[in-house]
């Protein structure tokens, strides 16, 4: 199995540097990791870093809490467009979920992916402030969303990805979109469980101990 490429090879924390990006871009197209994953701040330096080279660019939006209005969430994906981002990451609506208004979080995804103009849209939806019921409902409305991943965790929530959330995703979702586990994901063992359970993605920094076994 190629590890690599089902990692994004992520640095999202909050005092991550330029120089940090540097060193993320030069170890992704030394594996041939499948994307980085940056803050939107540094998006137009990695794209820069990674030019001719096959690994994406993938940023954050609404990230980590989700709680921003529909049209910042858009915007920040337009602005990530124009930086040259491949891939977009957003946050749902999570208050929104818990009181089961499916139809506002659709509409949430749905503005991003207008705004990410046919580029990969992952959705991330904090499986660790879900419960099983809204976890299954929230498959269903990514699904409806015309986004192309449904994402565990952002890594700052309660909890990360589990085997049994992935199984479940994909007992929904099947293959009609990708599965991309977040959060907690460290070593060979820990990636190549989530895969057999159904991920296509995993969000990790530790991205080179994975591959290095």
């Amino acid at each position: 199995m190629d590890l690599a490429a089902y990692i994004d090879h992520t640095v999202l924390k909050p005092d991550a540097t330029s120089e940090d990006v540097r060193i993320l871009c030069s170890e992704a197209k030394e594996h041939q990791f499948a994307a980085v994953c940056v803050n939107p701040c540094f998006v137009d330096l990695a794209a820069h870093l990674l030019k001719g080279s096959n690994v994406k660019v993938a940023t954050v939006i609404g990230f980590p809490l989700g709680a921003n209005l529909s049209s910042v969430k858009a915007f920040e994906t337009e602005q990530a467009v124009l930086q040259k981002a491949d891939e977009i990451d957003m946050v749902i609506n999570l208050g929104a979920a818990k009181l089961g208004l499916w139809e506002a979080v659709q509409a949430d995804i749905e503005a991003v992916v207008t705004a990410a103009d046919g580029r990969t849209v992952k959705v991330i939806v904090e499986t660790g402030l879900l419960n099983k019921s809204e976890k299954r409902r929230v498959c269903e409305t990514v699904l409806a969303s015309g986004a192309h991943f449904i994402k565990t965790s952002t890594g700052f929530g309660p909890g990360g990805a589990t085997v049994e959330d992935v199984a479940l995703f994909k007992s929904i979702v099947g293959d009609r979109i990708g599965i991309k586990a977040s959060g907690g994901v460290r070593s060979k063992e820990d990636a190549e469980r989530m895969i057999a359970a159904g991920a296509t993605r995993i969000g990790t920094s530790g991205g080179v101990k994975i591959v290095s076994g």
